[in-house]
Formats: structure tokens, sequence, C-alpha cells
């Protein structure tokens, strides 16, 4: 593992002493927490703002336009009909019907 210096205005480093001895860890595996949460949350960024630039790239084109709302009204009426046959099946499966009967026995 290789190190590095780190300079730090006094306040900071005083809220980071503080915090090493509240969870009784040393400040330097704080830093090491810190970073690689900084580093995960800016490469999720990045990644979120390429996917959302090609999306808007895509729907750009009439043509992609055109096939993805296609896509998405098919699918409207797919869930539709999934929820319209799961909710006439009830909770396990089975009739509304058939489960009172089966509570009364």
């Amino acid at each position: 593992m290789t190190g590095f210096s780190l300079r730090l205005p006094d306040e900071l480093e005083s809220r980071l002493d503080a915090e090493a001895r509240r969870e009784g860890i040393a400040r330097s595996e704080i830093a090491r927490t810190a970073i690689a949460e900084f580093l995960d949350r800016k490469e999720r960024q990045r990644y979120l703002a390429a996917f959302v630039a090609e999306a808007r790239a895509a729907y750009a084109d009439p043509e992609i336009r055109k096939e993805a709302l296609a896509l998405a009204e098919e699918a409207v009426a797919l869930d539709n009909e999934g929820l319209r046959v799961a909710e006439s099946r009830g909770r396990y499966g089975a009739s509304s019907a058939s489960r009172s009967r089966r509570k009364r026995r």
C-alpha cells in the first residue's frame, strides 16, 4: 500500500480527529473510505451522464424516437393485460370466491 501526504485546514483536521475517536478507527481509515466513496460516486455520475447523453442523442433521431414510442405503447398494453390477469386471480393465484370458501371450512 502506498502513502501520500495531505494538508488539511485546522478545522477539518479537528473534525477528522473527533470522528476517528468516536468510531475508534484510524484517521487514515476514514480518509481511505471517504476517497473510495468519492471515487465511486464520481464514476457513477460519469456513467449516468454518458447514459443520458446517449439517450438524448438517440431520441433526437426521429426514427429511433418513433420506434421507442411504439415499443412503449406495446409494453403498456402488455402490462395492463398482465395486471388484469393477476388481479383476477387474487392474492395467491386463486379467485376470491374460492378463497372465501376455503376460509369458511
